[in-house]
C-alpha cells in the first residue's frame, strides 16, 4: 500500500499525489462519470496539480485517494469539504471515477472510512451532502450506511436537457455511533 491513511476491507485512503493529476482529469472529462457530480466545465492538468497541492494546506476540506489494496490501483476520490469547526459539520463528497469498479461495493467502504475519520478523529457532529434524484446507486450506498434524508431542493440541477431534483441527507454523531454499535465496530 502507498501511504495508507484509512485501511478498510478492499480499498484504502491514502493522501493524493502530483502524479494523480492525469487520472483526474481522464474522469473528470468523462460525461458518463460526471453525471452525479457538479462538474460541467473541462478539467486540465494544471488545474488539477493546482488542486492536489492546495489540499494539504485547508484547514476546511480533507480529500484523500480511494485505492484498491490488491493492486494499489487508485480508483476514485473521497473526503470532507467546508468544515465549519464551531458548528461541528462538514460536507461529504465520493467519486469512484474508474468505471470498471462500479458496483463492487469500494464506495461504500470509501464512504464508511471517511465517516469513521470524522465522528471518531476529527469530532464531527454532522455530516451532510447532496445526491441528484437520479442517482439510485449512490441514495441507497447513502440510506445503507446510516444516512437520513432531510429535504428535497426542488428541481435544483439542470443536467440532460432538464431539470432534477436534489436530496439533502445528512448523519449525525450519535447515529454514527448505534450504526456502529449494530455493525460491531
Amino acid at each position: 500500500m502507498k501511504n495508507p491513511f484509512r485501511i478498510g476491507s478492499a480499498i484504502y485512503l491514502r493522501p493524493l499525489e502530483r502524479e494523480d493529476a492525469p487520472l483526474f482529469v481522464t474522469w473528470l472529462n468523462d460525461p458518463e462519470v460526471t453525471r452525479t457530480l457538479n462538474v460541467y466545465r473541462p478539467v486540465d492538468l494544471p488545474s488539477e496539480e493546482e488542486f492536489i497541492a492546495t489540499i494539504p494546506k485547508s484547514d476546511t476540506d480533507f480529500v484523500f485517494g480511494v485505492a484498491l489494496i490488491a493492486t494499489d490501483h487508485l480508483i476514485g476520490t473521497t473526503g470532507l469539504h467546508d468544515v465549519d469547526w464551531k458548528n461541528r459539520h462538514a460536507s461529504f463528497g465520493i467519486n469512484v471515477g474508474a468505471k470498471h469498479e462500479w458496483g463492487k461495493g469500494y464506495g461504500t467502504d470509501a464512504t464508511v472510512l471517511t465517516l469513521q475519520y470524522a465522528f471518531e478523529t476529527l469530532n464531527l457532529h454532522r455530516v451532510r451532502l447532496l445526491v441528484y434524484e437520479h442517482n439510485a446507486r449512490a441514495i441507497r450506498l447513502y440510506e445503507n450506511v446510516g444516512f437520513q434524508r432531510e429535504g428535497l431542493l426542488r428541481e435544483d440541477r439542470y443536467h440532460e436537457g432538464r431539470y432534477w431534483n436534489t436530496i439533502t441527507m445528512a448523519m449525525l454523531r450519535d447515529e454514527w455511533d448505534r450504526t456502529q454499535s449494530r455493525r460491531g465496530g
